[in-house]
């Protein structure tokens, strides 16, 4: 297999409808840590290994701003120490998810490839997937 010419996929942007929402949601939930607050319409998280960008719909697309039936992409993912980091995590979030305006979209659950996880959403819909998964959640990040 020929060497990557990259270090990984830790950088993820979306667009969301409201900015402060989906920042205390993000900050408050995840414990998303801001590293760049450029201006009002756009924030730059990091949890230590990443970086997590929300940028504000601007307001002259805003009053168009239609949300797909089904969003595009499947769903992003955090990925966790453990299988009971899993359940520890659901046991936290879950009663928190419909103040900050997210719900729980699948219960945690086992998968076949040794995996585990519970799926959840963020104000705008965006479906996050909290993962353990053997092989990637034994790494250490520098």
């Amino acid at each position: 297999m020929a060497v990557p010419l990259h270090r990984g996929l830790r950088h993820v942007a979306l667009r969301v409808t409201n900015l402060a929402r989906s920042r205390a949601f993000y900050e408050q939930l995840l414990g998303m840590q801001v590293v760049w607050e450029p201006d009002q319409d756009n924030v730059y998280f990091s949890s230590g290994s990443d970086n997590f960008a929300l940028h504000q719909i601007p307001p002259s697309e805003l009053d168009a701003y239609q949300p797909l039936k089904g969003q595009l992409l499947d769903h992003v993912g955090v990925i966790v120490e453990s299988p009971e980091a899993v359940d520890r995590m659901y046991r936290e979030i879950e009663p928190r998810l419909p103040q900050l305006g997210g719900q729980v979209v699948k219960q945690p659950k086992q998968h076949r490839d040794g995996s585990y996880s519970f799926y959840f959403s963020d104000p705008d819909g965006n479906v996050i997937q909290a993962l353990y998964e053997p092989n990637i959640s034994k790494l250490t990040w520098k």
